[in-house]
């Protein structure tokens, strides 16, 4: 290898590296600037598909990525916010907002000085995040600020090192004319796609190729139909123990696009002849990289049109395709991989799958005494299915801590871990009172078997029970509740009425049961604490949006 391929081929490498960063600085400025608007907006602007269109434009055109959009629908999908028809908008939506990209890179790449606009965007961002570190909105859009000038960077290396490709090299065999010619540059449009899990990175890569004269119009644009295919591989990526919801949105992608490429592939003639006579009648000259960029945001607006009579059907169809949660009752509900990327979202999904699996406890076979015991076959599997979600929730947390932003989203994990502990062990204690029953005649209790009931009823798993209370009075009523009984059983056994065998085993269960409400009063009100906290954080953001607006 040459000195000067050498040298080429570790500016094309260093741009793409950089131009990645870019939109990585981006996203992540942006989507923490916008705080809960991004929420707000999937939530409650989608009453019908068309707004769900509209929103997921919107929030794609802001965060300037897709899968974040698509990563929080999942997560509103999993919580029961959105419907499935609801969903397949918001996708259409993301799906056109994905195209802006490709207009940054051909408006504004290209037409500006480097050094008099991209590198100060970088010193400002900068200056600013080092004078506040702060979790605010300022250092979010600092943060964003500074992927812009990246960006703009990145997309300067690569013209020029394509450029010097141009200048070095005979590539005139590489241009390979005809159906094969495209169909090898639509293939290699889907390959950079994959290996750089970006569209946006695979568009840019090949306008600024165009542009610099490496690529003819007719393989460019073969290239752009590839990374539309090549974009659903993330989404495939998604599914890897996905919720079945997750599955349903990640096929949608993977059926849009590959449908709309290869539609748009075979038609390829059509568009170009379409993309010439239309700048003819309107007196307008295109560019090459607006002519990409027009023709990406055409497909895929083409695309949405021709799904929208269909998003009922296709709807149902996924619905049907992919096993329902009922069916697997050891699959978690709401967490999924691609939402522990985002910790707000991940927190919400946990609480959720917390308060579920908490009834799940409740509804574990009770002992009754003044009644017998139902089959140990019920509390086996439900234990086993209650000990396995246990497992995941703690699981996902460790998960979540590792994109955890700020020390108060650590702390909630924190207690979410602890909220899952008790839970796990108020379940156990659960089930060893249940065997423990299984091993002596209550017959001999007689009327005590009314007060041992009492005192269970005094702290069943009660809701009502246990709205708005007060944990240590609680706490305190149980153990006097548990006292009591106690005095009565010990009464019973030394005037010899019960046997010492009986006396025993119905302290061990007495003691088990106080053990198991502590346990479970301890989850219910942490649970209750991090759920508030989490809502009150979610309003702050909702008013800060309103007052913005």
């Amino acid at each position: 290898m040459s000195n000067q391929t050498f040298v080429i081929f570790g500016s094309v490498l260093g741009g793409l590296g950089l131009f990645l960063l870019a939109v990585g600085m981006m996203t992540d400025g942006l989507k923490l600037a916008a705080g809960s608007s991004l929420r707000h907006i999937l939530a409650y602007w989608t009453n019908s598909t068309l707004r769900g269109v509209t929103s997921g434009l919107i929030m794609t055109a802001i965060v300037q990525s897709s899968s974040a959009v698509i990563v929080a629908t999942i997560g509103f999908v999993n919580a029961g916010l959105l419907t499935m028809r609801q969903t397949l908008g918001i996708l259409y939506g993301a799906n056109i907002g994905t195209s802006m990209t490709g207009w940054l890179v051909a408006v504004v790449g290209f037409n500006f000085n480097i050094q008099h606009f991209a590198l100060p965007m970088i010193g400002v961002g900068m200056l600013i995040r080092l004078f506040n570190r702060s979790e605010g909105r300022l250092p979010s859009l600092a943060l964003a600020l500074v992927g812009f000038g990246l960006f703009f960077v990145g997309i300067d290396i690569l013209k020029t090192a394509f450029e010097g490709i141009v200048a070095g090299f005979d590539l005139s065999a590489v241009n390979v004319s005809g159906f094969q010619g495209q169909l090898l540059f639509f293939l290699i449009g889907i390959v950079m796609t994959l290996l750089t899990q970006s569209s946006s990175a695979a568009i840019a890569l090949t306008i600024t190729a165009a542009v610099s004269g490496i690529l003819v119009i007719e393989s460019a644009t073969a290239m752009v139909i590839g990374a539309i295919v090549g974009t659903s591989s993330t989404s495939l990526l998604t599914t890897i123990g996905a919720t079945a919801n997750a599955k349903r949105v990640a096929w949608a992608q993977v059926i849009l696009n590959s449908t709309t490429a290869l539609v748009a592939f075979i038609i390829l003639p059509v568009l170009m002849f379409l993309l010439h006579r239309g700048s003819t009648y309107f007196q307008v000259e295109l560019s090459i990289g607006l002519t990409l960029a027009l023709l990406h945001t055409t497909i895929n607006i083409a695309g949405v049109l021709c799904f929208l009579p269909l998003n009922r059907r296709l709807a149902e169809f996924l619905e049907r395709r992919f096993t329902t949660l009922e069916a697997t009752p050891t699959q978690a509900k709401y967490l999924d991989s691609s939402i522990a990327a985002s910790p707000t979202l991940a927190i919400d999904a946990l609480i959720l799958e917390l308060k579920d699996n908490a009834d799940r406890i409740k509804s574990l076979p009770q002992v009754e005494f003044t009644q017998a015991a139902q089959s140990p076959t019920t509390m086996t599997e439900e234990l086993r299915v209650i000990t396995d979600l246990s497992k995941q929730i703690s699981e996902f947390i460790v998960v979540v801590e590792q994109h955890a932003l700020s020390e108060n989203t650590s702390k909630q994990l924190v207690l979410l871990l602890r909220i899952d502990e008790y839970l796990l062990t108020c379940a156990q204690a659960i089930n060893t009172i249940y065997h423990q029953y299984q091993r002596f005649d209550d017959s001999e209790l007689g009327n005590f078997k009314l007060d041992i009931n009492l005192y269970k009823d005094s702290i069943l798993l009660n809701p009502d029970l246990l709205s708005g209370f007060d944990l240590d009075q609680l706490q305190a009523q149980v153990k006097t509740d548990h006292d009591a009984v106690k005095v009565k059983l010990l009464n019973l056994g030394s005037r010899g009425e019960i046997s010492f065998t009986t006396m025993t085993l119905v302290l061990d269960i007495m003691r088990e049961q106080l053990y198991m409400i502590q346990q479970w009063l301890k989850a219910i009100h942490l649970l209750k604490h991090v759920d508030a906290q989490n809502q009150q954080a979610e309003q702050l953001d909702d008013d800060d949006h309103s007052q913005s607006n």
